[in-house]
C-alpha cells in the first residue's frame, strides 16, 4: 500500500490544488450531474480541456455552460453501443491525444431486470459501454504522455456472486438480484481496469479503479423497494450525511486524485478509495477473470470494434 497523502474527507479541489492541467484533454462520462459534474468542474478549473459526455447533447451542453473552462460537449448513451461508437468517432475526429478517460457514469440496483441487446442493463451500461469507449480510444490514449484510465467501480463489487461474473446468466434469464447484478457490473469495472492496464501498459497507459464513497446523488434514482424509498427520505439522508456519506465534492476527490496526482505516475492495475490505495475482494484482484471478461467483451462488441 502506498503512503496516504490526503484524508478521506478531502474534496476534489483539495486533491488537485497546485495542479496545472493546461494542455491536458480529459474525457469524462456522466458529466451532467453528481460527482461527474463536480469532477468536470474541478479539472476544468485546473486548466484541462474536458470532453464532456452525456446521454444527450442538451444535457452535455447545459453542463458545459454551467462551468468555467474549456469544454467540448459530446453525446454518449452508454446503453447504446452505436452511440458509444459515434462518441468515440467524434473524439477521434478532434485529432487530439486523450490524456485521461474517467468512466464515471452508471446506473444502480434496478429493482426489476431490464434486458437490452442480450445483456442485463446494468452490465451493458456500466461495463460494456465504458469498455467499448476506452477500447476505441486506445490510439488516442497511446498518443498522450502517460495517459490514465480511471474506472469508477464501487465497494458494491463485494455484492457480486461467488463466481464474480456469471457469464451464463448475463441476461438475467436464470435469476436476478438488484444488488448482486450491480455488484457484478462494478466488479466488471474493476476487472476492466486491470485488463486495460495489462494490455496498454507497454504504451505508457495506466488504468486504475476507484470507489468514490457513499454519496447522495441521483445514482440512487432507480433503487427500488424499501431501501430505495428510505434512501430518498430526509431523515435517512441526514443520517447518511452524519455517518458514512460524503458530499459530492468529497465524492469526486478520488477520481480527481487518481486521474491527476503525480505520485501515481506509472501506477496501474490498482483499486483506490478515500484518496488512497485500497484492497478489493479476491475476485477484484483476479487477473485470469479479468482476461476472461476482456475476451468476452471483445467478442460481444466485435461488430462495433471491427467496423471501427
Amino acid at each position: 500500500m502506498r503512503k496516504k497523502i490526503f484524508s478521506k474527507k478531502a474534496d476534489a479541489e483539495a486533491v488537485t490544488e497546485g495542479r496545472d492541467l493546461s494542455g491536458k484533454n480529459i474525457v469524462i462520462t456522466g458529466i451532467n450531474s453528481g460527482i461527474g459534474h463536480e469532477t468536470m468542474r474541478v479539472l476544468a478549473l485546473r486548466g484541462a480541456h474536458i470532453i464532456a459526455c452525456a446521454r444527450s447533447m442538451e444535457k452535455a451542453q447545459k453542463a458545459c455552460d454551467s462551468i468555467t473552462g474549456k469544454t467540448t460537449p459530446v453525446v454518449c448513451e452508454l446503453s447504446d453501443m452505436a452511440s458509444v461508437k459515434n462518441c468515440a468517432e467524434t473524439i477521434q475526429a478532434l485529432n487530439i491525444p486523450v490524456d485521461v478517460i474517467i468512466c464515471n457514469a452508471g446506473i444502480m440496483a434496478l429493482p426489476k431486470p431490464q434486458v437490452k441487446d442480450g445483456l442485463e442493463l446494468q452490465f451493458l451500461t456500466n461495463h460494456m459501454g465504458h469498455f467499448l469507449l476506452v477500447y476505441l480510444l486506445q490510439e488516442q490514449l497511446k498518443a498522450a504522455n502517460k495517459a490514465r484510465i480511471v474506472m469508477l467501480s464501487s465497494a458494491g463489487h463485494m455484492a457480486a456472486s461467488k463466481r464474480g461474473i456469471d457469464f451464463d446468466n448475463l441476461d438475467a434469464a436464470k435469476s436476478y438480484g438488484a444488488w448482486q447484478f450491480y455488484g457484478q457490473a462494478k466488479l466488471a469495472n474493476l476487472l476492466t481496469a486491470i485488463a486495460f492496464n495489462r494490455h496498454l501498459g507497454d504504451a505508457g497507459v495506466t488504468a486504475n479503479a476507484i470507489h468514490p464513497g457513499v454519496i447522495n446523488t441521483n445514482l440512487a434514482r432507480d433503487v427500488g423497494g424499501l431501501v430505495g424509498i428510505a434512501m430518498k427520505t430526509a431523515p435517512v439522508k441526514r443520517l447518511l450525511d452524519m455517518s458514512i456519506a460524503k458530499s459530492i465534492p468529497q465524492g469526486a476527490s478520488t477520481s480527481c486524485f487518481v486521474a491527476t496526482h503525480p505520485s501515481l505516475d506509472g501506477i496501474g492495475g490498482r483499486y483506490f478509495a478515500n484518496n488512497a490505495e485500497a484492497k478489493p475482494t479476491k475476485l477484484g484482484r483476479d487477473e485470469e477473470l479479468a482476461e476472461k471478461l476482456w475476451a468476452y467483451s471483445v467478442d460481444y462488441l466485435a461488430p462495433y470494434i471491427k467496423a471501427a
